[in-house]
């Protein structure tokens, strides 16, 4: 399946008959991502989800996604989010923005339920970075909790990098730039329900007046310290309602970069963890629906591909960060912002971003000197993407992406952005 994907030549289909059937094609693939899901249990039983074949399982999942989207996007004439507009919330919008799994419809609002876990990716090239970051590419950055109390009010129990762990409204979080979405739901009602008060009430003890408040774990351990990033969360929530007998991820992300500067200055001490895409081949949860809006898709199909590049050229080339006066000025500021109160940080959130107090001043420059590097040659990639488009009416091969991405390592030669190559 990702082989006759990944290799599909483009050009050989007629893009308005593709154009008239995307909507029942996009279905049929998406079920084939679930029958692919449903076999999780059973493959696991005989024994043959070795690591290698859990990441031939997620590359395939990964690649009928793309395909997905560019369908989408071919569907609603590749038409984007108009600069300035309003971002869709999750799990919204009528150009067959969510797909339902089949047991789970109900031509209703999709039904929530207590424990549903949800997998999202937001817009920022520091999504990208996350999601790529581990040995096996994913298109997700983020994960949280579901929590519905006796008066049926829906909250997300998450761990925000800027916030640590914290309680939002479901509305909020959905509405908070998001691209993509993903329902997930445990089997068992009953312990996911004990999962999610448990994790709610763990958090909201720790939002209290003077309570000690639970940070964000840049480190990205699953040990028992305090500190949760946002997988992290997710596993306490279950650990604790198992009483220690679910130690999520079944199938654990592994740190892949041999160049550890990039993973050293972000903070993460890890070889391995739990990433949020990992959630997508555990066997006890299932898939519920999934959500992606398609005039935003191309561009973290871009930031994707990008971040694949800039890693590879780390570790291949040798690139690493080199700060320059400004950037040092910067996170000096961003540190001195970080100790504001919190109402004082939503004050200049439009021109200091929200900062940690344990977020390090390394780390400050180093997402600073990512989203410096990144952004120019992600322009540069959505105007070929727009040309690609107006000359063939479809969306830039992956193949057309990585082949302009090593044009512009060519060209720049030994400073890419704020990425030299060391000698």
């Amino acid at each position: 399946i990702y082989l006759s994907v990944a290799k599909a030549n483009f050009s050989a289909y007629d893009v308005k008959a593709v154009g008239k059937t995307a909507p029942d094609l996009m279905y049929r693939l998406f079920d084939v991502r679930t029958r692919l899901r449903s076999c999780i249990s059973e493959w696991r039983q005989r024994g043959i989800l070795t690591h290698e074949t859990v990441a031939q399982l997620r590359d395939c999942m990964r690649v009928l996604r793309y395909v997905t989207d560019m369908l989408g996007e071919i569907a609603i004439g590749n038409a984007r989010l108009p600069a300035g507009a309003t971002m869709r919330p999750a799990f919204t919008g009528s150009d067959r923005n969510t797909l339902i799994n089949w047991p789970y419809y109900n031509d209703r609002d999709l039904p929530f339920r207590s424990g549903d876990v949800v997998l999202m990716r937001g817009h920022a090239h520091n999504s990208a970075a996350i999601a790529r970051i581990g040995d096996i590419d994913s298109q997700f950055s983020h994960i949280g909790m579901i929590h519905i109390d006796e008066t049926g009010q829906h909250v997300m129990v998450e761990s925000l990098i800027e916030d640590g762990a914290i309680i939002n409204t479901l509305t909020h979080t959905f509405s908070h730039g998001l691209v993509r979405a993903v329902l997930y739901r445990h089997k068992d009602a009953a312990l996911a329900a004990r999962a999610a008060q448990q994790i709610h009430d763990l958090v909201a003890a720790s939002r209290k007046p003077l309570a000690r408040r639970i940070f964000y774990d840049f480190s990205m351990r699953l040990d028992h310290r305090r500190r949760m990033f946002c997988s992290k969360l997710v596993h306490r929530a279950y650990a604790l309602a198992s009483d220690g007998s679910l130690k999520l991820p079944t199938y654990p992300t592994h740190i892949r970069l041999k160049n550890r500067d990039f993973i050293d200055r972000i903070g993460v001490k890890s070889d391995v963890t739990f990433a949020p895409g990992d959630i997508d081949v555990e066997p006890d949860f299932d898939l519920v629906a999934e959500w992606q809006d398609y005039r935003q898709t191309s561009n973290i199909r871009l930031q994707d591909f990008t971040m694949d590049k800039v890693f590879e050229w780390m570790d291949g080339y040798n690139y690493r960060f080199k700060e320059t006066w400004l950037v040092w000025f910067v996170s000096i500021f961003g540190r001195l912002a970080a100790r504001l109160s919190d109402d004082a940080k939503e004050m200049i959130a439009d021109v200091i971003p929200k900062i940690p107090i344990n977020m390090r001043r390394r780390t400050i420059a180093t997402v600073a000197m990512l989203h410096k590097t990144a952004e120019p040659i992600y322009h540069e990639l959505q105007k070929l993407e727009r040309q690609c488009i107006a000359e063939t009416g479809r969306p830039m091969h992956g193949d057309e992406i990585f082949a302009h991405l090593e044009r512009i390592r060519a060209r720049e030669g030994e400073k890419i952005g704020y990425l030299v190559r060391a000698v």
